[in-house]
């Protein structure tokens, strides 16, 4: 049984449609990689050519997992979907919780949001705690690569000036990426942002009340400062399933002079294991897809990227 609610959609946000930006075949391959992440757990095989929804695969028998710790029912976690009294609003604000997606309606199947792109493989959720979009923060913070008399360094073949971002490595698969992290239920995206650069980039968690005082006064500026919206939606990510998905709002804040972020001590914390300043290129081998929204970084700021010719249209 097909159904998709009659809440508005609230894609005319979206400043482009992923179908068209990106084709499906790019768009899943994170979510279909085995073993699933932190489990031994094997997806069945979704051959390309199956992937959409609208390919009929009478067949198809994905395996169904969702982690223990999900199931153990914390805070920020969903219930299980037969749940007595659990009747969760899809498609819709469902009180705190946003269980809009961002890329516009989803079909719920047998009581059961849908993954927008296609088959994953498995159904459940995973290590996600919501049924449908689990929503997350990514902020992407950026300054010029400047040498020792706070000139802007170009690159030697390319000339453009190069772009640095701060980067974190994750403690969970020790991949690099932008720090970034779950939206808390009534939280604005701007908060998040925020705190999640706060926290896993400068570790406030563990600084005393007068040290984050200061680093709130050094961020307020930055973070005041007009921002560039890089991605809003779906991400291709390996914890997606069938039935949970990841999408995130990928936001810019540029340090154009450097004051702003030049005194603020870089410090690892809570899911991260380093963090330090990265030179952007595309030579970047990032989590997710992470790569993508630092080369739409790059592109705003017509910055150095890659070495290759570009092509002519």
């Amino acid at each position: 049984s097909f159904s998709i609610s009659p809440a508005a959609s609230w894609s005319c946000l979206h400043p482009f449609n992923m179908f068209n930006s990106y084709n499906t075949k790019v768009f899943h391959s994170k979510a279909l990689t085995s073993p699933y992440p932190r489990s031994r757990i094997e997806r069945s095989h979704v051959p390309e050519d199956k992937v959409s929804w609208l390919v009929e695969w009478k067949d198809y028998n994905p395996v169904e997992y969702t982690a223990v710790s999900i199931l153990a029912g914390p805070s920020w976690a969903d219930p299980q979907i037969n749940d007595k009294g659990f009747s969760p609003k899809f498609n819709e604000r469902d009180g705190e919780v946003e269980r809009r997606s961002l890329n516009g309606l989803y079909v719920v199947e047998n009581g059961r949001p849908r993954n927008p792109v296609g088959r994953t493989g498995l159904t459940g959720r995973g290590l996600l705690g919501r049924w449908g979009p689990n929503h997350a923060a990514d902020p992407v913070v950026t300054r010029w690569k400047r040498d020792g008399s706070g000139n802007k360094v170009a690159h030697p073949v390319t000339g453009k000036n190069i772009l640095q971002f701060v980067a974190i490595q994750r403690r969970d698969c020790g991949e690099w990426a932008i720090p970034g992290g779950m939206v808390d239920p009534g939280e604005k995206i701007s908060a998040t942002l925020k705190r999640e650069f706060e926290e896993e980039a400068l570790n406030s968690l563990q600084k005393s009340p007068e040290e984050k005082a200061e680093l709130e006064k050094q961020l307020h500026k930055l973070f005041r400062e007009e921002h560039f919206v890089v991605y809003r939606g779906y991400v291709d990510d390996p914890r997606n399933t069938d039935n949970a998905w990841m999408e995130t709002e990928a936001v810019n804040y540029h340090d154009e002079t450097g004051e702003a972020l030049d005194n603020l001590p870089l410090e690892a914390g809570d899911d991260a294991g380093k963090v330090k300043w990265v030179d952007i290129s595309e030579k970047l081998n990032l989590y997710a897809n992470h790569s993508y929204f630092i080369k739409l970084v790059t592109e705003r700021w017509e910055a150095h990227w890659t070495e290759e010719p570009e092509c002519q249209e």
